[in-house]
């Protein structure tokens, strides 16, 4: 099954034609959980990232039509996080938003789900992100519990005996608290565990995701050292460092980990699979015509994006693969034609697990009605880093892609760029941008 496609963008009552472009994005910096943002509640690293984005930006935020903002685990107080986010980041209260949940592909959609609305006419100025906090995360009573909890006032009509009762039939695994669930709630099975299989089931080694990993942090470590995250990176919290980055890190310490899922032969480590992050990111996004109104020069285009939805048994992580054919098809385009890929790393084996299943003719064939996708060439994707060594706040991650693929087609990099990201219950994102100005 498939999502909303690309379509020919709509005219405006005038006859002109509209287009979503992004005009810029920022991200706070991406830290380890339980670090820098530890007495930071989810709404509020989401605060910091729109204000910086306005402050970056020079933007009024009266000027904003719509508010999508992304988020995975969400904290009840704040279970419409955008709304609540913007009115707390100086945004007027009429502004409206809603709140996105899409696994790690929320700002994705936030994203596409804002192109929607600007070629649709319904908005001409929309801001979209995403944010998580793994430093908070919302630790409920076991189910047994809350149901006598809720029971609790009306049993206290009752005295002692009624409060007495309520304790009937409860066991002691009971009383232990309840974190969010890791686990597929379709499968039951954790995300690293389908990694783990996919990357046997593609001939992914080991040394194949040690040496991705390895490849990640390297790369991230240069583009800081380079200040190539400076346009990117607004300071918070007095910082605009990022922790999980290991510059110094070698082969050697990360074959020494051992394997966080499939005990003792499987292949996925701590070392070679995204960490838990904390992070919030923000992208502006306009109708051309009122980006040039305003005196902005975009960045780039959304082109084309798609949706896709695979088996959550066995192609849980492998949804890129399946995305990317239909952007690439939809657009008339080859791998030779894109100059920027930024695919998001949950795992080192899912990416090449997912470039295994791009460059088989046979796989093409089976699954893909035979448009053949092709090698990705390596010198092409994440060359400033990924989520294996920036970090991975499940709901921001999507602003950084977006933000950092625009901004190497700025540097030079190509006309085009190609976005892909997997999502936990087997759904699958890919999008083209156009470098602005080359259309």
């Amino acid at each position: 099954a498939t999502g909303p496609q690309h379509h020919p963008p709509p005219t405006s009552m005038s006859g002109s034609l509209r287009k979503a472009v992004l005009v810029d994005g920022c991200r706070i910096p991406f830290n380890l959980s339980g670090t820098v943002y530890q007495k930071d509640l989810g709404v509020e690293l989401a605060q910091k990232s729109l204000k910086g984005l306005m402050t970056k930006t020079a933007m009024d935020p009266a000027l904003v039509d719509y508010v999508l903002y992304g988020t995975v685990i969400q904290e009840p107080k704040t279970s419409n996080i955008a709304r609540e986010a913007a009115i707390n980041s100086g945004f007027p209260s009429n502004v409206p938003g809603h709140t996105v949940t899409q696994a790690c592909i929320s700002a994705n959609q936030c994203f596409t789900t804002g192109a929607e609305k600007i070629l649709s006419g319904q908005a001409d100025v929309v801001v979209a992100g995403g944010c998580e906090t793994f430093s908070d995360v919302p630790i409920r009573f076991s189910r047994p519990v809350r149901q006598r909890l809720i029971k609790a006032p009306k049993a206290m009509k009752k005295g002692a005996a009624g409060l007495l009762g309520l304790t009937k039939g409860l066991k002691m695994k009971d009383l232990a608290p309840e974190a969010p669930a890791i686990a597929n709630y379709t499968t039951g099975e954790v995300m690293g565990h389908s990694a783990d299989r996919l990357s046997a089931r593609f001939g992914v080694s080991r040394a194949d995701q040690d040496a991705f990993a390895l490849r990640s942090h390297h790369n991230a470590a240069a583009a800081t050292e380079a200040g190539l995250y400076e346009d990117e990176i607004v300071r918070t919290n007095g910082i605009t460092t990022e922790n999980n980055i290991k510059g110094g890190s070698t082969m050697e310490k990360l074959q020494s980990l051992k394997p966080a899922f499939i005990k003792p032969h499987g292949t996925v480590t701590a070392g070679n699979a995204s960490a838990l992050t904390d992070g919030a990111s923000a992208m502006l996004m306009m109708n051309e015509a009122r980006a040039l109104e305003l005196g902005y020069t975009p960045k780039s285009i959304l082109r084309s994006w798609a949706y896709v939805a695979c088996d959550p048994f066995e192609d849980l992580l492998l949804g890129p693969t399946y995305a990317i054919a239909k952007v690439l098809k939809e657009m008339n385009l080859s791998i030779a034609d894109i100059g920027v890929i930024e695919i998001h790393e949950a795992f080192a084996g899912q990416v090449l697990s997912n470039l295994v299943a791009m460059e088989s003719k046979k796989f093409a064939d089976d699954h893909l009605d035979g448009f053949h996708i092709g090698e990705l060439p390596m010198d092409k994707i994440n060359t400033l880093g990924g989520s294996l060594s920036l970090g991975h706040p499940f709901g921001a991650t999507g602003g950084r892609l977006v933000t950092t693929a625009s901004n190497r087609m700025v540097r030079g990099e190509g006309k085009y760029a190609l976005i892909a990201a997997c999502a936990d219950g087997g759904i699958g994102h890919a999008c083209i941008l156009e470098r602005y100005g080359d259309n």
